[in-house]
């Protein structure tokens, strides 16, 4: 019976999740651009910006499936646990990393759980600002879970991951999305250096995921 249950969990789960990403190719018409990479299945941690709730969603969407299955994202576990739905979508579909936000409420160290899905070898998704950018500055400050990552795990790619488009298409407080075209561009992947200092490289990770809002001076070429 407890088989039963679990496979009939999973192949909800891989449903909704198929379902999800057919939704979200429909409503945006997302697109993925690997611009500084090729989409194969090596491990890595995926930083992106941070503007929409939907921000994590078309990331995972555009990742082709043998790379989405062994790809986990790290998210809020406040956010994700605070009904069944989100319970269900957040671990069961995404298969999230779930960490808690609130630093009054943790039991334990965030980076204690991310270090542990890095170590079972999958890649990540991770928003190094934090929370969502509501200012007109590119992006927030980044903290410093991206170096830690870097520093201790220097053999796994940090890619840096740009989401365009998606505050125009689903802005704040509007139900109905806008008829705009997401993309998902991948950058060339970057590692902490030796010697390099936290400030240092989160600056240059930050200029890495800024570059590629700009235009592809070679896509014409």
């Amino acid at each position: 019976m407890a088989d039963a249950k679990l496979f009939f969990r999973r192949l909800a789960s891989q449903s909704v999740g198929h379902l999800l990403a057919l939704a979200a190719r429909f409503i945006t018409a997302v697109r993925a651009d690997w611009r500084g990479i090729e989409p194969i299945a090596k491990q890595r941690v995926y930083f992106a910006n941070h503007v929409s709730n939907a921000d994590m969603p078309m990331i995972w969407t555009v990742l082709p499936g043998h790379i989405r299955r062994q790809t986990r994202p790290v998210a809020a576990a406040d956010y994700w646990l605070s009904n069944r739905l989100r319970a269900f979508v957040g671990p069961e579909v995404f298969n999230c990393v779930l960490v808690d936000r609130r630093p009054e409420a943790r039991t334990e160290d965030p980076m204690e759980k991310i270090f542990e899905a890095l170590d079972e070898g999958s890649s990540l998704i991770i928003f190094p600002e934090g929370n969502r950018n509501m200012t007109d500055d590119p992006l927030l400050p980044f903290r410093a879970g991206l170096y830690n990552m870097g520093r201790l795990r220097p053999h796994i790619d940090l890619v840096p991951t740009w989401i365009a488009n998606l505050n125009e298409i689903m802005p704040k407080g509007e139900v109905i999305p806008l008829p705009l075209i997401c993309t998902v561009t991948f950058g060339a992947p970057i590692h902490v250096e030796e010697g390099e200092e936290k400030d240092e490289f989160l600056k240059r990770a930050a200029d890495a995921l800024v570059a590629l809002s700009l235009p592809d001076e070679g896509a014409g070429s």
